[in-house]
């Protein structure tokens, strides 16, 4: 950064006759205005120190004019980062504008500021330099043999290439044969080529990798849906896209619901391209992060793959854009400026002018809409790649063939698990639940143990002894006597979890080989991908995991899955909940029969009938959605209306009822605006506060952004202690 001087301009200049009018990433929905010292080489898109109140704070330059700023507060100096293009700023104003979200809050999206500790560990390499030393031993003799030639060696490969250990080398450097000498720091990524392993394509395949080579080639905006049954290598479809941006010499982003979990999509991007695209995600380092931006912004870095923030790198040439499982819930933020990444990729894509691919086995509705009026292009692949059949579906009457008592797993569930483990298959359940139980109770008085903070019920965690709450983290051990009654050892788990279903799998299969993938459990990322890649490579028999067993993972020896609750998802007020059941039913089934053999799925349900279930077992994905949109249509549903929901919370219910009323009394919808409620949320109380929703309905032409700001800017300013929350497209009702 620039220092500034002790009267608070940069250099020594005074204030000049240029203003610079600053967004800072607070939640404000204005830029401030500063005078720009005498001297000082300011552009817009810089990112700058300046006094806000009695601190100071970072801030972005949005614009800059001539004027007059003796009155003024003045830039105190620039930070030492890239600066913010014209194009991310114009995206960052779409956000602001269309989420509601104050300008300084969106701006946050895409604000990277150095860490304090920016200093990063040197790397150190040796090479040979000296004589050899009096005492040569076999060992050093091999150190020397394997140094000639006057190459630099890290430690740790020298010592592999010559057989012997580190003290060897260390013991060289301290007598001067080898010199340790600095090394420069490892790039970022590395460079993918086009041209290194292109796949064997089938003609379903190469038809569409053709059109999306040339939407490519063709510089401009455009969006293109590519539908194709789980295994038919949507993937390797969109590489094609990505090889031809790289011929022109472009950027690629490709963004993934769960970046952190997708080893496999890593080594396959590797074998494609030669080398592995740069990751963006909460994962890696802050050093790291901040070095990618700086390569991101030179056009160093030619292929990011990051979850829905790397969005919001500062791309100096984008050529395009690819979204993958776009239907997911994972891309929509729920915190701060409430965007979803899908639909803001395509925004930025317009106006970098870059074509974008969505992917997915199970689109959403809107898409799918979107596709069938012309606005994106359609491509489908209906068949598995390489001749593989699709898993045969079955469903398990649960009301005919339950379980023993206190049991999850049916008779021909159980059946099919054994037949399926003596082929020496693999077999995953699957059960969106973490944890042992979802509830625990009190047999003796009927005492729940519910969150203190939440209305939510604490979740049992056996391999931790704990009681969580899923919603805001609360933990507390488990008792073993009820807090309310005192009674000893009457404390039940009530419903399954995965590690309750893991403990009846042992029961039944105890020299099975059995892994259990839950988000939650200790060992974070790196644990998840360690257990997804001996998964693949055939090192477990039995798989129980939760919705992140779903996504994209190929296991080429898994041939059953069975779901355990089919019904889990349907018993929600959620409009979304049949379609977000039918997508997540139908990508881990998928997951079956994806290597040489066929692959089967059974669905233990308590309503066969269902028309979700239907749906699947069927096969009739078409039939599904005309039904999911048909219904959507006659209640004015998004794609056909337009949502917004307004959430009033309060440390006091009280007070968030009464400021959600007078919203609504001052609502003043007008024709083609429906404003609904205010009622208490299905979850009323998260981290502490009281919550009150109103939902409003609006036709897919009317001007629902104008609306909203209106009726927000009639209504007094509530108190600081209560929030009022405006959801444009909302994907969670809860």
């Amino acid at each position: 950064m620039d220092m500034p001087s002790e009267n608070g301009a940069v250099n020594e200049g005074r204030a000049g006759s240029r203003i610079a009018d600053i967004v800072v990433p607070v939640a404000l929905d204005k830029a401030y205005s500063y005078a720009v010292p005498a001297g000082a080489a300011l552009a817009e898109g810089d990112v700058v120190v300046v006094p806000l109140g009695p601190r100071e704070t970072v801030g972005v330059v949005w614009a800059l004019r001539e004027g007059a700023g003796a009155n003024l507060k003045s830039v105190l100096g620039r930070v030492d980062v890239p600066p913010m293009g014209e194009d991310l700023r114009r995206l960052i104003d779409w956000i602001a504008w269309y989420t509601l979200a104050p300008l300084g809050l969106a701006m946050r999206l895409a604000l990277r500021i150095p860490g304090e500790d920016r200093a990063e560990q040197v790397r150190v390499g040796v090479r040979l330099a000296g004589e050899p030393p009096e005492r040569l031993t076999a060992a050093r003799l091999r150190v020397i043999a394997a140094a000639e030639g006057g190459l630099v060696y890290t430690k740790g490969d020298l010592a592999e290439r010559a057989g012997v250990s580190l003290a060897v080398i260390n013991g060289l450097v301290d007598t001067g044969t080898l010199e340790a000498v600095a090394l420069p720091p490892e790039p970022v990524a590395g460079l993918p080529d086009p041209e290194h392993a292109p796949a064997a394509l089938s003609p379903d395949q190469e038809r569409a990798a053709a059109v999306l080579r040339a939407a490519v080639a063709e510089r401009s905006f455009s969006v293109t849906l590519v539908e194709g049954v789980t295994g038919s290598g949507k993937t390797e479809v969109y590489f094609e896209a990505v090889a031809e941006a790289l011929r022109q010499g472009r950027q690629a982003l490709i963004l993934m619901p769960e970046i952190a979990l997708t080893a496999q999509f890593l080594g396959r991007f590797a074998a494609r391209f030669g080398t592995a695209p740069a990751e963006w995600h909460s994962g890696i380092s802050s050093r790291r992060r901040e070095r990618l931006h700086r390569a991101v912004a030179s056009g160093e870095v030619k292929v990011v793959a990051g979850a829905r923030s790397a969005l919001f790198l500062p791309f100096s040439d984008l050529g395009l854009v690819v979204v993958d499982e776009e239907h997911e819930q994972a891309y929509k933020q729920e915190e701060g400026a409430l965007y979803h990444a899908r639909d803001m990729a395509i925004v930025r894509a317009r106006i970098d002018k870059a074509p974008v691919v969505l992917a997915s086995a199970t689109p959403s509705v809107e898409t799918r809409v979107n596709a069938a009026r012309g606005r994106y292009r359609h491509l489908v692949l209906p068949e598995r790649f390489g001749g593989r059949t699709l898993p045969t579906m079955r469903a398990i009457d649960m009301r005919k063939k339950a379980p023993e008592r206190g049991r999850w797993l049916s008779p021909p569930l159980l059946a099919a698990m054994r037949e399926t483990r003596a082929a020496g298959e693999q077999s995953l359940l699957f059960l969106n639940r973490r944890g042992y139980a979802p509830l625990t109770l009190c047999r003796s008085c009927g005492h729940r143990f519910q969150c203190p903070n939440c209305s939510a019920w604490l979740v049992e965690h056996r391999f931790r002894r704990a009681l969580v709450c899923h919603h805001c983290g609360h933990v507390e051990r488990r008792p073993d006597n009820c807090p309310e009654c005192g009674t000893v050892d009457a404390l039940a788990a009530c419903g399954p979890g995965v590690e309750r279903l893991a403990e009846e799998v042992v029961e039944h299969f105890p020299d099975a080989r059995v892994i259990t993938l839950s988000s939650d459990f200790p060992g974070g990322i790196e644990r998840l991908r360690r257990e997804l890649e001996a998964i693949a490579a055939g090192e477990a028999d039995i798989i129980i995991g939760t919705q992140l067993v779903a996504k994209g993972h190929n296991f080429p020896q898994l041939t059953l899955v069975g779901v355990v609750d089919a019904d889990v998802g349907l018993a929600s007020g959620d409009p979304r909940a049949s379609e977000r059941t039918f997508q997540l039913l139908q990508q881990v089934t998928g997951r079956a029969g994806r290597g040489d053999r066929p692959g089967r799925a059974l669905l233990q349900t308590y309503q066969p009938d269902h028309p979700v279930m239907r749906a699947l077992l069927s096969g009739d994905a078409a039939a599904f959605y005309a039904e999911e949109e048909a219904v959507r249509e006659a209640a004015g549903l998004p794609p056909f209306g337009r949502l917004a929901a307004i959430i009033v919370s309060a440390p006091d219910r009280g007070e968030a009822e009464a400021h959600a009323r007078a919203l609504a009394r001052s609502a003043e919808a007008p024709e083609g605006i429906d404003v609904l409620g205010p009622a208490e949320a299905p979850l009323a109380l998260i981290r502490g506060r009281y919550r009150f929703r109103l939902l409003v309905r609006a036709a897919r032409d009317s001007d629902l952004q104008g609306y909203l700001r209106a009726w927000i800017a009639r209504t007094p300013k509530p108190p600081q202690r209560i929030r009022v929350t405006v959801d444009v497209d909302p994907m969670s009702f809860m």
